[in-house]
């Protein structure tokens, strides 16, 4: 979609004497910033860098990748961010689509073999960097050129990579600025991974609200308590709901009065976590989004202080000027109150995955996008979820694809065919539940998770297993997974 029809947000350049980010390691300037983006400007200066060829990021949590990634944002160069766990394997079947000009990572030998690329090596001493560099040449809008590549779900298999716009980095912060945003030399509190769009989001964000960021290696219960409750240069803090509920549990945990929000999102967001936030007092934003609409696109401020805005259970309103439509099976918008797929038009939303055969399903000959999230509107046009992505399973913040769970399944001996779904789980949002049947007798199921350690992520590997002598399926073959939930309620 271009962004021809709809006026572009317009932001200003950081002052660089305000702070840009802070964590463990230290705190530092838009100054230290803008120098190091000058360092980067002079280190790819005779390096051919594009969509196909963007600068690839592949490392743990660091103050490096957010500056990274923020020079790269200045200096109009397309990255792609990827968890520290991906594999050789998963880059070659990535290759097939991008070959990166560039590569941070700390682990080079992972790549070495498999893309030509040159490996970027950052110090201490590039972040302390504070002349050399021409702010002029910098850029924050140029709305038509992509701001990074984004993997949605999955691990193996072809990914789906969405090329993200920088109008929608634009229209996202604008509209999210208009619920809540950090003021200059204010904290957002930052403790997402680094490879996914809620990470990243706060990280463009805070440089064009002019704010800062405060970076966590990982979720520590005792130190955000701490932060949020008695430092008042922290405003703002983004979570899925298994850390609010971390945090719950933590005895005594409230927000200081000058706390404006934490932004919820990444998973099912239970009616038992937002009670518990209205009645403790913690003022929360409930969000829909996803990777194709650079995070939220729409939002439920739950508490402020003029009192609880309702109804609770709804994500809220869609951000203008996007358009959504609820309709059925054949594509028929359906009024009020009906549910069916939630489709969306507008300049936030993605124009299309990077591999075109992809885009044939999802977007109609008039431009909307097919979400394959399911919901309703009420009458006042709020939005309410009633399940994302027909397998998407989110579980603690992490997309997971059944389908990549179930082939590592079956390659154990003796399992023939297994089913995954995602439940209900008061903490984790979801819990991931394998269903499987096998060739002979039941099959030790403490080896089998073991065994599924090493060819899945953390995350992946099922809670559960449930052994049954057959799966359900329909004529062609295809396991009625809605059955096998029912089977797990009752």
């Amino acid at each position: 979609m271009s962004s021809g029809q709809f006026k572009i947000p317009t932001f200003s350049t950081p002052e660089k004497e305000l702070t840009f980010l802070t964590s463990e390691k230290g705190s530092y300037t838009y100054e230290n910033l803008f120098g190091f983006t000058g360092w980067l400007a002079k280190e790819t200066k005779d390096i051919s860098v594009s969509v196909e060829k963007p600068l690839l990021i592949c490392s743990s949590s660091s103050d490096e990748i957010i500056f990274l990634i923020s020079a790269c944002y200045l200096l109009k160069i397309p990255f792609l961010s990827l968890h520290e766990d991906f594999s050789a394997a998963d880059a070659k079947t990535l290759k097939s689509q991008i070959d990166p000009s560039l590569i941070f990572t700390d682990d080079p030998e992972k790549f070495k073999a498999i893309f030509n690329a040159r490996l970027i090596n950052i110090g201490t001493e590039q972040l302390r960097l504070s002349g050399g560099f021409d702010e002029s040449a910098f850029s924050i809008s140029d709305p038509e050129l992509v701001a990074g590549l984004f993997l949605t779900s999955g691990s193996t298999g072809t990914p789906k990579i969405v090329p993200i716009k920088r109008r929608q980095v634009l229209f996202a912060a604008e509209a999210s600025a208009n619920n809540f945003k950090p003021g200059e030399n204010r904290y957002w509190l930052l403790c997402l991974p680094l490879n996914h769009v809620g990470g990243i989001s706060i990280i463009l964000r805070s440089i064009l609200y002019n704010s800062a960021i405060y970076r966590l290696d990982s979720f520590d219960t005792e130190i955000i308590h701490q932060l949020l409750s008695e430092n008042r240069e922290f405003e703002v803090a983004s979570m899925v709901p298994t850390m609010l509920i971390n945090l719950m549990d933590y005895t005594g945990f409230q927000t200081h009065p000058k706390f404006k929000a934490i932004l919820l999102g990444g998973g099912p967001i239970t009616p038992e976590l937002i009670e518990w936030s209205v009645t403790r007092g913690i003022p929360i934003v409930t969000s829909y989004g996803m990777t194709e609409t650079f995070a939220q696109i729409a939002a439920n401020p739950i508490l402020n202080p003029s009192g609880i805005y309702t109804p609770k259970n709804s994500v809220g309103h869609l951000f203008p000027p996007n358009s959504i439509e609820i309709r059925d099976d054949n594509h028929k918008p359906l009024p009020n109150r009906e549910s069916g797929q939630i489709w969306l038009k507008g300049p936030q939303i993605c124009d299309g995955y990077l591999a075109e055969e992809l885009n044939r399903d999802v977007f109609d000959d008039n431009g909307w996008f097919n979400t394959g999230d399911f919901g309703y509107l009420n009458y006042r046009k709020q939005l309410y979820i009633e399940s994302r992505r027909t397998d998407l399973i989110i579980t603690g913040g992490e997309n997971v694809n059944p389908a990549d769970v179930e082939q590592a399944i079956e390659t154990y001996p003796g399992i023939s065919r297994s089913a995954v779904v995602g439940v209900h789980d008061k903490k984790w949002g979801q819990r991931i539940v394998a269903f499987y049947t096998t060739e002979s007798e039941q099959i030790d199921e403490a080896k089998l998770k073991n065994y599924l350690k090493d060819k899945l992520r953390a995350f992946q590997v099922p809670k559960e297993f449930i052994f049954k002598k057959e799966l359900p399926v329909t004529s062609l073959g295809k396991i009625k997974k809605n059955e096998l939930l029912r089977f797990y309620r009752d």
